[in-house]
């Protein structure tokens, strides 16, 4: 939201948020995975246990706020008279959001919760990696982005209802809630046939052949998820003929003889470089792609003409922006992650500024 131009004020423990200190890497005195998801905020230091900086978050809140996130641990802001219900009496413009590890209701809404612990009761990582091998974690913090995305909705799903209405009102969002919805259709695939969704590795269930294959020098991953692209990808591979071979004829075929069809393939595509059969396969118009690296992504001709990855401004490194554009340009970040505290004074206790 802070990159789409809204006016976000974090609010820190004195001691300061945890994410400050997941490193290393450090940058710019904080951790890197502190800067990249704080960029273009404010930092206001308030003990909330303290009245004087409660009355003070209060006031800013019923004076500024069109908007108000949480994500303390359950019953936490209720405790401290900052809930929903509070507020919205208090201001009935107001919206109210709160991030919540299990959601708002059942018999776990009480409890904490992080991004691998949804990834693991949320289902996902039962599906991820290879069968037969322990289950593993998607890298990237797809719940915890997954959940400010869906927050981010919902916000600007309520302010348009405000602005229709007046109203403001509660948006909730939790890491589980996500992480279900990331399984939707493991979970339509299992409701239909009864079945338990497997690990396939860098497969897709239900689409054959759709996964990566080793070459001689890397990895490539390739996706022929119908008969015309299957076509394509068997006359690259010197194999004409298992178009019309009854064990891979139709989608459904190749699905249930997935393991011969994947041998069949494995042993071709090693036999030469990725760089070969990315060639053969755009020839063809069969859609694939190399398996690259970080360094790899970030150098990529693509990434450099998208400008996804941003200077800026007061950061010692650039840093991936959002991800969409408004009529061709993306939207810019205004200024590095805050020190901690660093607009206290300005925006909590305005009057012991000295002008």
């Amino acid at each position: 939201m802070a990159d789409l131009g809204a006016e976000v004020i974090k609010i820190e423990k004195p001691d300061g948020d945890d994410a400050r200190k997941w490193g290393p890497p450090f940058v710019d005195g904080a951790s890197a995975t502190f800067q990249a998801l704080n960029r273009s905020k404010r930092s206001v230091v308030a003990n909330l246990r303290d009245v004087g900086d409660r009355e003070a978050l209060l006031g800013l809140i019923l004076e500024r706020a069109d908007v108000v996130l949480q994500n303390l641990r359950p019953g936490q802001v209720d405790a401290l008279s900052l809930g929903s219900e509070a507020l919205l009496r208090l201001k009935p413009s107001l919206i109210y959001c709160n991030l919540g590890a299990f959601g708002a209701r059942g018999p776990l809404a009480g409890h904490a919760g992080y991004d691998p612990l949804m990834q693991a009761f949320g289902g996902i990582m039962s599906v991820v990696g290879e069968e037969g091998w322990p289950s593993v974690r998607v890298g990237p913090s797809i719940i915890d982005i997954g959940t400010g995305m869906w927050a981010v909705i919902g916000i600007q799903s309520a302010l348009l209802k405000r602005n229709a209405t007046g109203a403001g009102g509660v948006v909730d969002v939790s890491l589980f809630e996500t992480a279900a919805a990331w399984m939707t259709m493991p979970a339509a695939q299992y409701l239909a046939s009864g079945e338990m969704p497997r690990k396939v590795g860098s497969g897709q269930v239900g689409i054959v052949p759709y996964r990566a294959y080793r070459t001689s020098d890397g990895e490539l991953v390739v996706a022929a998820g119908n008969n015309k692209l299957f076509a394509g990808l068997s006359q690259v591979l010197g194999h004409p003929e298992w178009v019309t071979d009854a064990r891979f004829a139709t989608n459904p075929d190749r699905v249930r003889h997935a393991a011969e069809l994947y041998a069949l393939i494995e042993e071709r595509m090693s036999m030469q470089s990725t760089a070969h059969w990315m060639a053969r396969l755009e020839a063809e118009g069969v859609p694939n792609a190399p398996v690259q690296n970080v360094q790899q992504m970030l150098d990529h001709e693509q990434t450099r003409e998208l400008g996804i990855l941003q200077e800026v401004p007061g950061a010692s490194i650039p840093l991936i922006g959002l991800p969409l554009s408004f009529d061709g340009a993306r939207p810019q970040s205004r200024a590095a992650s805050p020190a901690l505290g660093a607009d206290t004074n300005h925006i909590l206790h305005p009057t012991s500024v000295v002008s």
